[in-house]
């Protein structure tokens, strides 16, 4: 197996995290080159800037000298670390290594190498600089080698969290200091600090933060001794600890709490433990990430496309994890991306579910839907996201959560999971029927472009010239195909859950309920004559004529026959309308509204769907062809195959394979990301749960059987180890054409490419 913190190592990326939720991931960093994390870091949703930087100082008798001009001579980056190389002109050698590390450590670990004669003893100084408006000076406390504080912090809905940030030397501590000046400039450049001249005779722990007023700027530092010997080396450890205040205890509001804490697991505890000092530079985040790979199946495949975006898509997945046990986030799960969508968002949970219940722990791909399910609101609809300190302007989002659920279930079968899902999951389907299918045509409203996740298209154009609004709230009716077969999903996993724990009632009802939003999407959105699923005009109960990528969800439902199939071939498979470059657009080239660019009405958007290559809606796309070339018409593998491959290749920079990406939305002619956005690793689509289920071909088939069928990639070869399977795992080995499969080790099965084989453990 390839190592796969050196697999992803490249030197243009710079996002460090450990799956605690506190994550540095700046959108537009500017301060890369200086020590320290300077820019923008995420504490869960907040943003807090500056953290720290670091200055090296030359110590003259027992006072601090000038400081050691280090020019950054290379950056290089794993999932664990981030290596800066520095020089000075006077013969000092440095490297840096930046982690974040559980517990919300932010730690700057160096080497440094004196080239030089003479030994050199040095100051190595932590220190930041606040705004004081947002620090409480009451809570400023400094002692040698340390100085913490408290600030606030908030988000774009003027919500508030305080963060408690200490700054530590820990090794060889000589002193911690705050000192409070009028607003100067924020930049990291040491001349700007007070201290060159408050510590110009000496050097002590203190804290100086009275004056006229309490308005301006906080400086505050830790310092430690390092002595560089001539010709030798010597280490030096810098950190801040950052920690979001009232989050110790778990909140549930939905009135399902005592059913879910009955039912579902127990939060776990939060991480709380201070990583060790004095250790190889960088090597508690080595561990912690190297330990991480090993928790995950593995993966060797001749094609280094595939194998290289299996393992950056795990990175990204721990990257915008959260641990659980936290205020709003009771449960492990994962954030959507971040920044601001540094959040479980409604809308990702169904593919972070996909993903994640291929880890042999399931807590993390239950949780990203139990968090939701412990917030349900008193009518039965979910927030459209999970904010860790507040509920308000959460929104709402339409999202697959039957086949979450059932998707996790198959590969971690646990009858008290299904039994603390079903009742929060079945008021949810009430409240669909009872708020987006008020008249009962079987077919659900969608009232704004926003919540399907999907805004700026013709699909709402169609039933609204206002449908595009910038401002969230009830602008259209659309019944829409996406939150259609959302619903439909829904109720058939209802029934299906009902069934494993002997309901035959539920059974009864909630098969009912499918048949008749079944009949309505068969009866009212296809269309005989277009041979396509439309959106339906619910003052007209017409069909709209705008084409979107989201009308091929049907077809990973099991509604479908040999005319919808024909219809799949002349619409998805026309490169006039959808089988562009980089497969799929958004909405059809042939849409009024289309643009590769961006553009809405001549406006780039940060968001529209009217001609961009959306991974999330590859995903669904990629779902429907090969079930359908399953199901139905085996000629369409290799379209499915063309389809996924081009989908993994799009996230790569011009193609280099070093150089793997997971952006928001794609150019369908270039494979150009919006890099404009500012969001790499944004964690809204599956890619890994097609590799298993395509590439490789393990599919479960229900129960205890699963089936392995690997579709024709035209690889020479490949194996995944460690898949996990209802308490077993599973591996699949391929050479050329024939491939064998492997249950805790032994060999169960062989066959080739073609003629799969079903196994019953």
């Amino acid at each position: 197996m390839a190592d796969p913190l050196q697999l992803l190592e490249r030197t243009d990326k710079f996002y460090l995290g450990s799956g605690s939720g506190i994550i540095f991931a700046p959108r537009f960093p500017r301060w890369l080159e200086y020590p320290g994390f300077w820019d923008d870091i995420d504490v869960y949703h907040y943003q807090l800037a500056p953290l720290f930087t670091v200055t090296l100082l030359s110590e003259r008798e027992d006072a601090p000298g000038d400081p050691v001009m280090l020019r950054q001579l290379s950056r290089r980056w794993s999932p664990a670390e981030l290596v800066c190389e520095y020089k000075s002109e006077d013969g000092l050698h440095g490297w840096e290594h930046r982690s974040v590390v559980p517990g919300g450590w932010f730690v700057s670990e160096w080497s440094l190498h004196n080239s030089g004669g003479a030994d050199r003893t040095l100051l190595a100084v932590a220190w930041t600089v606040q705004d004081a408006d947002g620090v409480d000076l009451g809570t400023v406390q400094a002692e040698d080698g340390a100085v913490c504080f408290r600030r606030a912090v908030q988000d774009l809905h003027i919500h508030r969290v305080g963060v408690e940030v200490v700054l530590e030397a820990p090794i060889d501590a000589v002193a911690g200091c705050a000192q409070l000046t009028e607003r100067v400039s924020f930049d990291p450049r040491w001349e700007f600090t007070p201290f060159p001249e408050s510590w110009r005779q000496r050097l002590e722990t203190s804290v100086r933060i009275t004056g006229v007023s309490p308005a301006g700027a906080l400086y505050a530092a830790a310092v430690s001794r390092v002595k560089v010997p001539a010709g030798g080396a010597a280490t030096a450890t810098l950190r801040a600890r950052v920690r979001a205040e009232n989050t110790r205890d778990v909140q549930m509001t939905s009135r399902l709490a005592d059913h879910l804490r009955e039912h579902a697991p127990p939060p776990p505890p939060v991480t709380d433990v201070e990583p060790p000092v004095g250790a190889e530079p960088g090597a508690v985040s080595r561990v912690g990430w190297t330990a991480y790979f090993r928790s995950v199946p593995e993966l060797s495949c001749s094609d280094p496309y595939i194998e290289r975006y299996w393992y950056y898509r795990w990175y990204g997945l721990q990257l915008c994890s959260h641990e659980g046990g936290v205020a709003n986030h009771p449960y492990p799960g994962c954030c959507e991306g971040t920044g601001y969508f540094h959040v479980p968002i409604a809308y990702s949970a169904q593919s972070h579910a996909r993903e994640l219940r291929w880890l042999a722990d399931p807590a993390w791909a239950r949780g990203v839907i139990l968090n939701f399910l412990a917030h349900q609101k008193e009518n039965g609809e979910f927030h459209g996201r999970i904010y860790v300190n507040h509920l308000a302007h959460t929104d709402f989002y339409f999202a697959n959560w039957g086949d979450a659920v059932l998707e996790v279930d198959a590969v971690h079968p646990d009858d008290a999971y299904l039994r603390a899902v079903y009742e929060p999951l079945g008021r949810y389907a009430d409240w669909l029927a009872r708020e987006r299918d008020a008249d009962g045509t079987g077919l659900y409203d969608v009232t704004d472009h926003y919540e399907t996740g999907q805004e700026y298209m013709s699909r709402y154009m169609a039933v609204s010239d206002e449908a595009d609004s910038e401002a969230w709230g009830r602008k259209i009716r659309l019944k829409g195909v996406d939150a259609t077969v959302y619903a439909y999903q829904l109720q058939r996993a209802l029934a299906a859950i009902a069934e494993r724990l002997r309901d035959p009632d539920g059974v009864k009802r909630w098969e009912a309920v499918a048949d008749r939003t079944g009949d309505a999407i068969m009866g009212l959105m296809w269309d005989e004559n277009t041979l396509m699923f439309n959106d339906v005009d619910p003052q007209t109960m017409e069909r709209t004529r705008a084409k979107a990528a989201v009308h091929f969800y049907p077809f990973f439902t099991d509604l479908i026959g040999p005319e919808q199939v024909e219809g799949l071939r002349s619409h998805l498979l026309n490169p006039e309308e959808f089988w562009t470059i980089y497969p799929v657009p958004s909405s059809s080239v042939d849409d009024p509204y289309f643009s590769t660019d961006a553009e809405w009405k001549g406006k780039r958007h940060n968001c529209p769907w009217n001609g961009r290559v959306w991974p999330m809606a590859n995903s669904h796309v990629a779902e429907a062809l090969a079930r359908v070339a399953i199901e139905h018409d085996p000629g369409l593998r290799e379209r499915a195959v063309e389809l996924i491959r081009k989908f993994v290749r799009m996230m790569f920079h011009d193609g280099d394979l070093g150089r793997p990406n997971c952006y928001e939305h794609y150019n369908p002619e270039t494979g150009r990301p919006c890099l404009y956005r500012g969001f790499d690793d944004y964690q809204q689509s599956w890619v890994n749960d097609l590799i298993v289920k395509y590439v490789v071909g393990f599919r479960p088939q229900g129960g205890d059987s699963f089936v392995v069928d690997p579709f024709p990639f035209e690889i020479e070869s490949f194996r995944l180890a460690r898949l996990p399977f209802r308490g077993r795992q599973v591996g699949v080995e391929f050479r050329e054409t024939r491939f064998r499969v492997r249950m805790d080790g032994e060999i169960v099965a062989e066959s080739w490419i073609g003629e799969p084989v079903e196994i019953d453990i």
